[in-house]
């Protein structure tokens, strides 16, 4: 009993600091604190947190990918020809360029994932701002929602719907059929309530005339990489294949085009990279595996059985809305993999599968620790001279997710 106390408290602080971030320090160190102490203590064994880390293989390698080709797209000057276009289709309308970026978000998430709308919209979005001379803010919250509440359109939309199936994902058909009008529903709620939170700073007019621009040879294959990562992605989940190595296959072979088309070296990309996310996801997969060993999951699947076997529909409903809210604790990642451990235990009908991955996708608007996309975005506009707290992120958040949670967990229930 002593051990599982330990073992909580030293979860709850090390997640504590990978929300609040004491004394300024990164959220990894935080998350990787947290495992070494466990370790150091006996209260996981050194194989048992091995495990743990290797069952993120897939998701490294998506997160590697992905990383790599924001990078080089920001540095072959991609993400300011996207800027220089989206002003000029604006017309000096501020209002019509937010809603340009959230369209332009709900594409990138759907084919890309909603880490790719983070680490490669995002900069893209603030280069737009900036030339418009418009208030980022607006543009810069639609990527990090939408990032969230698209992320259910496809499989390969999150990464956490990887770790939520456990691997094992449904098929392309499945999906649209349980997926397609509750993703609908998120999207749409979510820009009605951030365009009428953002009405004032989006009501003014932007610049018009800004100086053209052409894509230099480096970002033409930045871009040409991205595409092609698309129809990899979509293809691979299409049959079934896990989505890390394409992904990662596909950042590098950019990389190395880009910097061999233009006899550069790879090392100024590299240090570039924020490689910090890497060890903060592998913390956090540690930190489950250590609740886990408390027989805390093995409790929630009774649980989560019980309830399914008396009435699905209303257990999927209250436990997808339990993780959505759950997921901001803990951030999405082990928040799905603690789901999918206990959706490995509780053998419950399908509809209550789907009601957590909507959960697990779309709560974590909330807040700004509640997604690794989150994170992502964070660091991203951290890059760029802005930055967004806790307090006021939840501000935004807290009128947008409820509302859309509801949506499209009352559609997904009703379809049946």
């Amino acid at each position: 009993m002593v051990a599982r106390f330990a073992i909580w408290a030293i979860c709850g602080i090390a997640t504590f600091g990978v929300i609040s971030r004491p004394f300024k320090l990164p959220e990894a160190v935080w998350a990787v604190l947290g495992a070494v102490v466990l370790v150091v203590f006996g209260l996981l064994p050194i194989s048992d947190a091995w495990r743990a880390v290797l069952k993120g293989g897939d998701v490294y390698l998506f997160l590697i990918g992905m990383m790599l080709l924001s990078e080089v797209a920001r540095a072959e000057g991609l993400f300011d020809w996207v800027a220089v276009h989206a002003v000029r289709l604006a017309k000096g309308s501020t209002s019509r360029l937010f809603a340009l970026v959230f369209g332009v978000g709900i594409v990138v998430t759907t084919f890309l994932s909603n880490d790719a709308t983070a680490v490669v919209l995002t900069p893209a979005v603030y280069a737009a701002a900036k030339k418009a001379k418009a208030n980022p803010l607006p543009m810069l919250f639609a990527c990090a929602l939408i990032a969230n509440a698209a992320s259910f359109v496809l499989p390969i939309s999150n990464p956490a719907n990887l770790v939520l199936y456990g691997g094992k994902m449904p098929t392309l058909g499945a999906w649209m059929a349980s997926f397609a009008l509750p993703s609908l529903m998120a999207i749409g709620v979510t820009f009605l309530m951030l365009r009428w939170i953002e009405r004032d700073r989006l009501s003014g007019q932007c610049e018009t005339e800004v100086e053209a621009m052409t894509l230099p040879r480096g970002g033409l294959v930045a871009l040409c990489g991205i595409v092609a990562t698309a129809v990899l992605l979509i293809g691979a989940s299409a049959r079934g294949y896990d989505l890390g190595l394409p992904t990662c296959l596909a950042g590098i072979a950019t990389t190395a085009a880009i910097c061999i088309g233009g006899r550069k070296s790879p090392v100024e990309t590299m240090r570039s990279v924020s490689w910090a996310v890497l060890p903060l996801v592998a913390g956090l997969f540690v930190l489950v595996e250590a609740l886990a060993s408390t027989g805390v999951i093995a409790m929630l699947a009774r649980w989560l059985a019980e309830g399914a076997a008396a009435s699905p529909t209303a257990t999927a409903g209250i436990a997808g809305t339990i993780l959505a809210f759950g997921s901001n604790l803990m951030n999405n990642l082990p928040a799905g993999l603690i789901a999918s451990t206990t959706l490995g235990q509780a053998h419950v009908p399908q509809i209550v599968t789907d009601g957590l991955l909507i959960g697990v996708d779309l709560g974590p608007n909330l807040s700004i620790t509640g997604s690794l996309a989150t994170i992502l975005w964070l660091t991203a506009i951290r890059r760029e001279g802005e930055d967004v707290g806790f307090w006021r992120f939840l501000k935004v958040g807290a009128a947008v997710m409820p509302p859309a949670l509801f949506a499209a967990l009352g559609v997904r229930l009703l379809i049946g």
